[in-house]
Formats: C-alpha cells, sequence, structure tokens
C-alpha cells in the first residue's frame, strides 16, 4: 500500500495537486480515497482540463470507469474515480514488482 500512496503522490504531484499518506496502511484505502474525492472534485470545478491530464497519466479509460460504475453502483461519479486512480495505480505498483524479478 506504500507503494501504491506513493504513485498516487507521484501521479497527482507532477500537476501541482498534493497528496499525502500517514503511512497507516490499515486505514489506507480509505484515506487515500477520501482525500482523492476531495481533490477531483475541486478540480472537477475549478481545472477539469488539469484533472483530465491527471487521469490521462494514471492510465484511466472511460471504458474502465464504466466498468467500475456498474460494479460499484453505490458509489457516486466522484468516488468511482477515487477509486480507480487506487486501483489502476495499484496495478502499476504489481505489474512493476512482477516484472522486476
Amino acid at each position: 500500500m506504500r507503494e501504491t500512496a506513493e504513485q498516487i503522490m507521484k501521479d497527482f504531484g507532477m500537476f501541482g495537486i498534493e497528496i499525502t499518506f500517514s503511512g497507516n496502511v490499515e486505514n489506507a484505502y480509505q484515506e487515500l480515497h477520501e482525500q482523492l474525492i476531495n481533490q477531483i472534485s475541486v478540480y472537477f470545478d475549478r481545472d477539469y482540463s488539469r484533472l483530465m491530464s491527471v487521469l490521462f497519466q494514471v492510465d484511466i479509460t472511460e471504458h474502465e470507469i464504466a466498468n467500475a460504475h456498474r460494479e460499484l453502483p453505490h458509489y457516486n461519479d466522484l468516488e468511482v474515480l477515487a477509486h480507480q486512480v487506487i486501483f489502476r495505480d495499484l496495478k502499476k505498483v504489481l505489474f512493476r514488482r512482477y516484472y522486476k524479478s
């Protein structure tokens, strides 16, 4: 989870958006999810093009978002996007680890 948090911080940091992580792996998903929802909400309203650039950097496709909406019907749009960021960056970390060894 630490590596995933670092990847999220790196991806968002490239665009001047600060995401922090306390290091508490037990609450990592909730901590990151809440921050991402807040940041996505802010940039959705204030700087949509920057948000789209971040999502492009993270490599989230519209197809993945649509699938997540179906799989997580109890999540609103912001929650789905935040979830997808965490999920995609976790996949990046796992792929990197797999191919490194």
